[in-house]
């Protein structure tokens, strides 16, 4: 499972480099394939080794190609996905049209989300998590049947 929050650096080639945590599982369960995808509510990256990304990908194909609404998130999902191996050394390319949509420079954040990552500037992890502490306490968990008995 993907989990954590983890800063690490793009470099000049725009390359990210997994935590080593991650390397062998990624390796094991889909070979070294992921796929890079733009996140349509935040200002953030979608990052799905490739077994997770071809369960999106059903998803996707059954949606209709006529609703305006499923072709957008389509055209968008799918336009911006790019496929992604990991070298040796862990690292894959962020295409530039990814690094642009989430803002990526120097600093970035690597999230775990159990089946993928959320890649962000550091700048905008901040602000989320920021927005995010400041909003729960004041949410109705009530309104969620899968949040209202949720405890920790």
């Amino acid at each position: 499972m993907l989990r954590g929050a983890h800063a690490i650096t793009l470099d000049t080639k725009g390359r990210l480099a997994l935590p080593t945590r991650y390397r062998e599982w990624l390796r094991d369960e889909c070979q070294n394939q992921l796929v890079c995808t733009i996140d349509i509510s935040h200002p953030c990256l979608l990052l799905y080794p490739l077994t997770e990304w071809e369960e999106i990908e059903k998803k996707l194909k059954a949606l209709s190609n006529v609703n305006p609404l499923e072709r957008r998130l389509q055209r968008l999902l799918l336009g911006y996905a790019s496929e992604c191996e990991l070298d040796g050394n862990g690292r894959f390319l962020v295409p530039a049209p990814l690094r642009q949509h989430a803002a990526l420079d120097k600093q970035v954040m690597l999230v775990g989300q159990l089946n993928k990552f959320e890649i962000w500037s550091e700048a905008g992890w901040l602000a989320q998590v920021d927005a995010d502490l400041e909003s729960l306490p004041a949410a109705d968990w009530s309104q969620s049947d899968n949040l209202r008995d949720f405890s920790l």
